[in-house]
């Protein structure tokens, strides 16, 4: 099968890139840099260059291939709004070519704003150019109405490994600067986990399995404690290990508390018996005991 991604050479998208490749499917690689370029085919995937605004590449890209995984975002934080705006005009482009084509369309999503923990029968509430990310998830799995197999790809708060530089990783840099590994409040909030490369095995089993419709969750971990993962962190590089008054969460974790104060749990049983998907990679706790977060693991943001 030939699959174009978007987000191919970010955190999910590489792992999901190896994964597919080694399956014997073809890939094409959306890359806005020479050395994303570079990446994509020193490991034998195909190249389209532009981004996610370029939207006449999105749609060549959507039109050459048998599947489309769209695991892009702008994830720039002083402009939220507009990144979400440039990523439901992405979902609709993609989509719109592979109108009454059948052909695999899924659209990566959260579960940050959905009653927890979340289940795969939770429909999102952000619906709408103005919801969070641009209501893409909503707006993709419209598209299961018009002759699309679209599916919401709903990753868990943090996809954890060797090398990740997302949620962990910041929590990490915090800890280190702070001079103590904090948690918020009495440390029982909890988020669900999975390996990146469980995330994407589920992704590429996905491609022949996930009928038109549905809403995949990525989790490996329902509930994990903020206190465990401070805790895991402090060990990791010798902190003292603290709760962080309520009132005080944001002046000390800076943007990254506004997550680890809230709950974002879910399940995936129902994925699992779909797909025929079982986790194996280690737990978040263990990953991070094991030394995936260590100075010398974590890339240079951006």
């Amino acid at each position: 099968m030939h699959v174009f991604v978007t987000g191919a050479t970010g955190w999910i998208g590489s792992a999901t890139i190896n994964e597919l490749l080694a399956s014997g499917h073809r890939v094409t690689g959306l890359a806005r840099s020479d050395a994303s370029a570079a990446k994509l085919e020193a490991k034998g995937a195909e190249v389209l260059r532009g981004n996610l605004g370029d939207l006449e590449v999105l749609r060549r890209g959507a039109e050459s291939a048998d599947a489309v995984i769209h695991l892009g975002f702008n994830h720039d934080f002083s402009d939220i709004a507009g990144a979400g705006r440039t990523d439901r005009a992405a979902v609709d482009t993609l989509g719109n070519v592979l109108v009454g084509t059948n052909r695999p369309f899924f659209v990566a999503s959260g579960l940050a704003g959905i009653q927890q923990p979340v289940t795969e029968d939770q429909v999102s509430p952000f619906v709408g150019p103005d919801a969070p990310r641009g209501g893409t998830e909503a707006l993709a799995l419209d598209f299961a109405e018009q002759g699309v197999r679209s599916a919401a790809l709903r990753f868990a708060p943090t996809v954890h490994g060797t090398g990740d530089h997302g949620f962990v990783a910041e929590l990490a840099r915090v800890a280190r600067e702070k001079g103590v590994s904090g948690y918020p409040g009495d440390g029982t909030n909890a988020w669900a986990a999975v390996h990146v490369t469980d995330a994407a095995r589920m992704i590429r089993l996905a491609l022949t399995d996930a009928p038109a419709g549905a809403r995949l969750h990525a989790v490996g971990e329902t509930a994990v404690p903020t206190r465990q993962i401070a805790e895991a962190i402090g060990r990791a590089f010798d902190l003292p290990v603290a709760s962080i008054p309520a009132g005080q969460v944001l002046d000390h974790f800076g943007w990254i508390g506004r997550f680890f104060g809230s709950p974002m749990t879910a399940t995936s049983l129902n994925t699992q018996q779909l797909l025929g998907w079982t986790p194996t990679g280690p737990g978040l706790i263990t990953d991070i005991d094991n030394g995936a977060y260590a100075l010398d693991a974590v890339p240079l943001a951006g």
